[in-house]
């Protein structure tokens, strides 16, 4: 089992798909880390020996942020931009889009489930 930063790599899967599992590596970082230290991207987790093992974690820990760490980071960066007030920052209160989008059709994902606003009877005279 290959466990690095906290993760445990699934072991029937490729290399490269495998340290996918690592919050903030995708794919192109993944094959620049087995690039750097010498292991075929084909090769699943399991056959991983310990010094390869160890040289990835080197590789990552050296030159890369991930997990916790720029979790936090990307938090940092949001309550920054929160607290001088800019428009990303007051987006991000209001839970609305940050990038320009539209919101009055479609910005679910952003916005949440719909709240019915009921019509206002008028009086009959």
């Amino acid at each position: 089992m290959a466990r690095i930063k906290g993760i445990d790599l699934p072991k029937n899967k490729r290399g490269v798909i495998g340290l996918t599992y690592i919050y903030g590596i995708g794919s192109s970082f993944a094959k620049d880390i087995l690039n750097k230290a010498n292991i075929s991207e084909d090769k699943k987790v399991q056959d991983w020996n310990d010094e390869e093992i160890n040289a990835i974690r080197t590789i990552i820990g050296d030159n890369y942020t991930v997990e916790g760490e720029l979790r936090s980071e990307t938090q940092m960066n949001i309550k920054r931009l929160k607290d001088i007030g800019c428009n990303r920052g007051i987006r991000h209160r209001v839970g609305l889009p940050l990038r320009g989008q539209r919101t009055k059709n479609n910005a679910r994902t952003r916005k949440g489930k719909r709240k019915t606003v009921a019509n206002k009877k008028v009086a009959t005279r």
